[in-house]
């Protein structure tokens, strides 16, 4: 068995208490000997698959190994089985995957791979950033990854344009940095998405919220309440948007617009957007703005926006004043209150000079509902408020806490215990609730004060 398949079985282990550990194993020293030999098949491979195009990925792995037999017969003599087969692992990783990083992000239990510079790569499990004990071999090892991943979609980076967002076929979100911008060299980020997306059972299971709140918000969907999910960055707001979409009844038209794609939906009858950067001379930019008012004339039935962070507030906005009821987005704010003032900011982005009351009431018009998602301090991601709004008073959108998570300690594990609560104050749109055929259980709303 391999180093690194040794490196990747070892790294899943899960310990019997409830924090999930993950155990390395010392930094692989390699001699000038390995690198050779590496170096030696990796060229060999290239000049060899020339000769023969293969169809798919499975086909490709196994021509690799068929090419390894013919190069370590005539090279490899001194080597053992399993340093043969720690060489064919290293190079089919540098081929046909992420290089050094490939086990990390094989590894069900790290949600985020960090590359601060080609020898200082982190990760993030159960809510806690490691140092990894791998490392690419220089700057340009980095650089070759990066251009790996944003190639197939249609991204580039180079010094005309040092940053890129990109995503792998997974759909896990990328961002990469180069120099000039990077002073320590090409830095890549990350963030894991699962192979199967989470439900609302799953966010239930991680104790994200309660029960109640998970058959509240489905309601709510079903029947076309505007929602808005705020938090930092990292609070879990995509995943939260991922399943809060999949409440989508399936004889709806959804429209999905996004930086990268990154939601993943189940219905039938879903239309996905994606914007484009500038190509090397500037032109042909599509932004988020220009795919929302896109949209408008897509006849959907719902619009589900991945993150609102500029002036296509104002277009978002507009659309669930006029009838686009049932829209979804999120967006990055420390609060409930916070995410208002974010919005007003971002309206004013659009280059119009509005009235900031009137920017209030376009607000309070639209969003009938805040997720407040935060990351706790133990590594945890929880709901801490479902926020109703109100409306207009005076010149101020007033808010109304329905359910929010109340802590009250430590556990002996440092993790924070808390419980979620209802305000005992049951929504104003009960009403729309209920012509749309849901009523609202007296003890979805028992609260403690």
């Amino acid at each position: 068995m391999s180093l690194f398949k040794r490196y990747l079985d070892e790294s899943n282990v899960v310990t019997k208490t409830s924090t999930i550990e993950i155990q390395e194993l010392p930094m692989l020293t390699k001699s000038k000997e390995f690198w050779a030999i590496e170096a030696g098949l990796h060229n060999y491979m290239l000049e060899e698959l020339k000769k023969y195009p293969v169809q798919s990925k499975e086909e490709e792995k196994l021509k690799l190994e068929e090419i390894a037999r013919q190069y370590f017969e005539q090279e490899g003599v001194r080597l053992t089985f399993e340093e043969k087969q720690e060489v064919l692992d290293y190079v089919k990783d540098e081929l046909l995957a992420y290089g050094p990083i490939t086990p990390l992000l094989g590894n069900p239990l790290i949600s985020e791979v960090m590359v601060n510079s080609f020898d200082e790569i982190y990760y993030e499990t159960n809510g806690k950033i490691v140092k990894s004990n791998v490392n690419f071999i220089d700057n340009q090892h980095v650089m070759r990854v990066i251009e790996r991943i944003v190639s197939p979609i249609g991204r580039r980076v180079d010094e005309s344009s040092p940053m890129v967002d990109a995503r792998l076929p997974d759909g896990s979100r990328v961002n990469a940095i180069i120099p000039p911008l990077a002073i320590k060299g090409p830095s890549l980020t990350i963030r894991k998405f699962s192979d199967t997306p989470f439900t609302i059972k799953d966010l239930i299971q991680f104790d994200t919220l309660s029960d109640e709140m998970a058959k509240f918000l489905d309601i709510c969907v079903k029947a076309r309440v505007n929602i808005f999910i705020s938090g930092g960055t990292g609070s879990g707001k995509t995943s939260t948007l991922n399943v809060l979409s999949s409440f989508i009844p399936n004889d709806e038209r959804i429209v999905t617009i996004e930086d990268a794609a990154e939601l993943r939906l189940n219905q039938d009858h879903i239309v996905s957007l994606e914007s484009r950067p500038a190509n090397i001379e500037g032109k042909g930019e599509i932004t988020i703005r220009d795919l929302v008012r896109n949209s408008l004339r897509m006849r959907p039935d719902r619009i589900v926006v991945g993150e609102v962070r500029g002036a296509e507030a104002l277009d978002m906005l507009q659309a669930m004043n006029t009838g686009h009821d049932g829209s979804l987005s999120t967006g990055h704010a420390n609060s409930p209150r916070d995410i208002l003032s974010r919005l007003e900011t971002m309206v004013l982005m659009a280059g119009f000079e509005l009235p900031i009351r009137a920017i209030r009431e376009q607000i309070a018009g639209a969003i009938d509902l805040i997720v407040h998602q935060s990351r706790l301090k133990d590594g945890t991601r929880k709901i801490t408020h479902i926020t109703e709004v109100l409306g207009m008073e005076g010149d101020t959108i007033v808010l109304q806490d329905l359910y929010i998570f109340k802590e009250t300690g430590f556990s002996d594990d440092g993790k924070i215990v808390g419980k979620f609560i209802s305000t005992g104050i049951r929504p104003k749109f009960t009403e729309q609730l209920e012509k749309n055929g849901y009523s609202l259980p007296a003890s979805w709303f028992m609260g403690e004060w």
